[in-house]
């Protein structure tokens, strides 16, 4: 039996991979976690009421938590955007010196989270460091 030809082929295969690592939990994460403990529980010994309570509990607060730190990036967003509106105005504030000054805003500057108005007096002062507004 005579064998006709053998072709050979190559072929390149890829199995590298990217993973990404996460530094911290979300809660999508902790609920997994929850759930595949759950499941791979031992029947024999199942979790205790109160070590349930307890994660359901921390649950519970995680979403809580992450439902403020949203509603204070909108608030920031919020002091961010209305903060425009002091262009042009006068506020007060203390000096370094300790005494209560008035100046005119010129402009609006914002940085890493932070609002700074800048100033006809050619000072720079932070948004909360406003007394009055006229």
């Amino acid at each position: 039996m005579t064998v006709t030809g053998v072709g050979t082929t190559t072929e390149t295969y890829s199995t590298a991979q990217t993973r990404e690592i996460k530094t911290e939990l979300d809660k999508d994460s902790f609920l997994r976690i929850l759930v595949v403990q759950l499941t791979n529980q031992d029947p024999l010994e199942p979790l205790k009421d109160t070590e349930f309570i307890a994660q359901m509990a921390q649950f519970s607060e995680l979403e809580q938590m992450m439902n403020i730190s949203k509603q204070l990036d909108n608030l920031t967003m919020l002091s961010l955007l209305s903060s425009g509106g002091l262009v042009g105005r006068t506020v007060s504030f203390f000096d370094e010196a300790g005494e209560e000054v008035s100046s005119r805003v010129l402009s609006v500057r914002f940085g890493d989270g932070d609002v700074t108005l800048e100033l006809a007096s050619g000072k720079g002062i932070p948004l909360g460091a406003i007394l009055s507004i006229s």
